[in-house]
């Protein structure tokens, strides 16, 4: 696979605006119409809260909860429609329903709101995976998902902020790692120059490979001289040639 497998398409714009959309819709309803729907999110070890594993990602506490989560959103979503295309979907129905999960078992007894866990998936998956691979365009995005969302690693860890849900985050986080250890991707290779890197190439086959033996060491291959002297001696001649040159009048007359 190559670099021709990496196109955009509208779905790289498309799906994280809608998206995005989407939970601002969702955010105008609820202050709109004076809707509670800080009930509907994880409430852990708590059969009801259960639901909040489906409903909590698209609610928000306020304009900032909810401003704060779309930009990283937009940025993650398409950075996942250009370079993980067949995973995009999985990732983020997945990652929404484990990191879930993983926040109803191991969550503080209050209820957990916000996208932030599926912002951790993203960010962990992206990054995992492209490590992963080894191929230097995916190495580069996890570097630089690293350079800009790098210091959302200290809030999976307890009293860094206890306004916020880090259970939600390294919930998100252990998912998006979980998820490319399931999730294959091609064997990405760079394009073939030279002949060498072809899969079919038969080194005793090749003229240059032939000056060297099975441990690498270069070997002379040129004609031993005494066999030399033969291939001339058949060439050699005791009758003696002689050339005449003669004035072609034809051509004289042309010029």
């Amino acid at each position: 696979m190559n670099d021709d497998h990496f196109k955009f398409s509208n779905a790289v714009i498309g799906l994280p605006v809608f998206f995005v959309l989407f939970l601002w819709i969702i955010y105008w309803f609820q202050i709109r119409f004076d809707f509670d729907f800080y009930q509907n999110g994880i409430y852990p070890r708590d059969f009801s809260g259960l639901q909040g594993v489906l409903f909590s990602p698209f609610i928000h506490e306020n304009l900032g909860h909810l401003y704060n989560n779309s930009i990283p959103l937009l940025v993650l979503l398409a950075a996942m429609q250009f370079f993980y295309p067949k995973h995009t979907y999985a990732v983020i129905g997945y990652g929404i329903l484990f990191s879930g999960l993983i926040t109803w078992i191991i969550g503080r007894q209050n209820y957990h709101i916000g996208a932030s866990g599926l912002i951790y998936v993203l960010v962990s998956f992206i990054f995992f995976k492209g490590i992963q691979t080894r191929y230097y365009r995916l190495v580069a995005l996890s570097f630089s998902v690293v350079l800009l969302y790098g210091g959302m690693i200290w809030y999976v860890f307890p009293d860094i902020d206890k306004t916020i849900s880090w259970e939600g985050h390294l919930a998100g986080f252990i998912t998006g790692f979980m998820l490319t250890l399931f999730y294959k991707t091609p064997d990405y290779a760079k394009p073939i120059v030279y002949e060498w890197q072809k899969p079919d190439f038969n080194a005793e086959a090749d003229p240059f490979m032939k000056h060297f033996d099975a441990d690498g060491n270069f070997v002379n291959t040129e004609i031993p001289e005494e066999e030399a002297e033969d291939v001339l001696t058949y060439f050699n001649s005791n009758l003696l040639v002689n050339y005449t040159i003669r004035k072609n009048d034809e051509l004289d007359k042309k010029e």
